[in-house]
C-alpha cells in the first residue's frame, strides 16, 4: 500500500526580516524531535537557508520556483518532498507577494505568493510586531485580502514585547480577520539571531554552535507557537506529476563521471541538478579545493559551483594540487564548468577586499576584483551561443544571479551565453568558454519552460 502524500503549508512574511527563517528552523526542529516526518523546501534562489533546513529535520531541503522552473521540474519537486514526509514545511523568499519586476499580470514571477498559488499550500504569516499593536491586525487583513487566489490561513506575531502586547494583537485580529487564527506570539529573543555576510546568512557548516541555536529555536517555537494546530492547516499538493514520463533534468550531465568541488568555498549548487545528473545515469564524486584535493583524475567532466573563494582565496592559491589537477583536466579534454564563485576560480586572478591579488587556475581570461564590491542581483534568461556540454547552440536556461564581484577584465574569448533579464530585457552577452572550460557568473536553476 503506498503511503498518502504529506501535505504542506507556506511560512511567509510581508517582509524580509520579520523572523521567518528562524521560526522556519524552530518547527522543523520541534517536528523531527517530536518524530513528525518533516520535509522542507525554500521558495526562490537561495543556497544557504535549505543547509539550515536540512541541519534542523534532518532532511534535505529542496528549492521551489515558480519562475526559474519548469512546471514539471516544479511539480516533480515538490511531489518527492510531500512523498517522503508526513508535512512538508515551506519557507517564502522576501515579502509574499515580491517576485520578478514582470508586467503580465498572469504570468509566474518567483513570489512565494505564486509558489502557494501553484501548489496549493496556505500561508501562515509571520508578522514583526515589535514596533506595532492593533496595527499588525491591518497588516494581517491587508495580506488575506491581496490575492483571493492565495490562501492567508493563519498568522504568527514576531517580536512580542510581553502578555499585553500579545493580548492586544490577538484582540485586534478577532475584530478584523476572525477568520485568520493567531497561532501565537514570539517574545524578542535577540540571542537567536543568525550571522550574516554579502551573501546573506553565513552558512549553516560554519556556525559555531548550530545545535543549541536549532534547540533553542524548537524549545522557542514550543512554547509559544501551537504547533499542531499549524500542522493541522497544511493541504494536500494539487500540482499533478507525470510518473509515466520523468522529467528532463535541469541540466544536461556535463559527462558520464563528474567530479564536484564541495567544501565551504564551493557551496552553492542545486540539489536538483546534482541529482538530475545522477537519474541520467552520470556518476558524480566530490571533491574539497580546500583540502588541496584535485578532481578525480579518471573524470570526465569537473563542476565549480559557486560559493565564497573570495574568503578564501590565499588558500585556493596556494593549493597546488587543486590547481594542477584542473590544468591537467583541462589538457585531457574534460568539461570544466564554473558558476559565479567557481567562474572566478577558473579565471586568472582574485583581488580581495583587502586588495591583494590570488592567482587562479588561469584556464580563462577573467580578473576580478572585491575592492569595490557592488550588488548583481536579479533572474536570468541565458541562451547559448555555441554548442557545448549544457547543450546545442541556442539552448536557453533560466537562472539567477548575486554577486558582489566586480570585472577587472573579462576576455578577449568566446562568450558562453547570451542574457536577458525576467523580463526579456536583452543585457548582452556573459561568461567565457576556452575549449572544454567554460562559466558565467550565472547560477543555472533549469532548462527555459516551452
Amino acid at each position: 500500500m503506498s503511503r498518502r502524500p504529506g501535505p504542506g503549508v507556506v511560512i511567509a512574511a510581508p517582509a524580509s526580516g520579520s523572523g521567518k527563517t528562524t521560526l522556519t528552523l524552530g518547527l522543523l526542529r520541534s517536528l523531527a524531535n517530536a518524530g513528525r516526518g518533516v520535509a522542507s523546501a525554500k521558495a526562490g534562489p537561495d543556497y544557504i537557508d535549505p543547509a539550515f533546513h536540512a541541519a534542523a529535520s534532518g532532511r534535505p531541503c529542496l528549492n521551489l520556483d515558480t519562475w526559474a522552473m519548469r512546471r514539471e521540474t516544479l511539480a516533480a519537486a515538490a511531489r518527492s518532498l510531500a512523498d517522503g514526509a508526513d508535512l512538508v514545511i515551506c519557507e517564502g523568499v522576501m515579502g509574499l507577494f515580491d517576485g520578478a519586476a514582470i508586467s503580465d499580470p498572469g504570468a509566474d514571477d518567483g513570489s512565494t505568493a505564486a509558489l502557494a498559488h501553484a501548489t496549493g499550500w496556505p500561508v501562515v504569516l509571520v508578522v514583526d510586531a515589535g514596533a506595532q499593536a492593533a496595527s499588525a491586525a491591518a497588516v494581517v487583513k491587508g495580506f488575506r485580502d491581496f490575492r483571493p487566489d492565495v490562501t492567508v490561513a493563519a498568522c504568527v506575531f514576531n517580536r512580542v514585547g510581553g502578555p499585553r502586547h500579545a493580548g492586544i494583537l490577538a484582540d485586534a485580529c478577532r475584530r478584523a480577520v476572525p477568520d485568520v487564527p493567531v497561532l501565537g506570539c514570539l517574545p524578542r529573543a535577540d540571542g537567536l539571531s543568525l550571522p550574516e555576510r554579502h551573501l546573506g546568512l553565513v552558512q549553516a557548516a560554519e556556525h559555531p554552535d548550530l545545535e543549541s541555536f536549532l534547540d533553542a529555536a524548537a524549545a522557542l517555537v514550543a512554547r509559544h507557537l501551537d504547533v499542531d494546530q499549524l500542522a493541522n492547516l497544511a493541504r494536500p499538493l494539487k500540482l499533478a506529476v507525470n510518473r509515466t514520463t520523468p522529467p528532463m533534468p535541469p541540466m544536461p550531465p556535463l559527462g558520464q563521471r563528474i567530479a564536484v568541488a564541495r567544501d565551504d568555498a564551493f557551496r552553492f549548487s542545486y540539489p536538483l541538478v546534482i541529482d538530475g545528473w545522477r537519474a541520467a545515469g552520470a556518476e558524480v564524486a566530490d571533491f574539497s579545493p580546500l583540502a588541496d584535493q584535485a578532481p578525480d583524475a579518471h573524470a570526465d567532466a569537473v563542476y565549480l559551483p559557486g560559493g565564497y573563494p573570495e574568503l578564501a582565496a590565499g588558500r585556493l592559491a596556494a593549493a597546488g594540487n587543486f590547481l594542477a589537477g584542473l590544468g591537467d583536466a583541462a589538457k585531457r579534454g574534460a568539461a570544466i564548468y564554473g558558476e559565479c564563485g567557481g567562474y572566478m576560480t577558473l579565471g586568472r586572478g582574485l583581488v580581495d577586499a583587502q586588495g591583494q591579488r590570488h592567482a587562479m587556475a588561469g584556464l580563462l581570461p577573467l580578473e576580478t576584483s572585491f575592492q569595490r564590491p557592488k550588488l548583481h542581483l536579479g533572474y536570468r534568461r541565458a541562451t547559448m551561443v555555441d554548442a557545448g556540454p549544457l547543450g546545442p547552440r541556442g539552448a536557453r536556461y533560466r537562472g539567477h544571479e548575486f554577486h558582489y564581484a566586480e570585472t577587472a577584465g573579462e576576455g578577449p574569448g568566446e562568450r558562453l551565453f547570451e542574457i536577458a533579464d525576467a523580463e526579456s530585457t536583452a543585457l548582452g552577452a556573459a561568461g567565457l568558454r576556452a575549449g572544454g572550460v567554460m562559466g558565467s557568473f550565472i547560477h543555472l536553476i533549469d532548462r527555459e519552460p516551452g
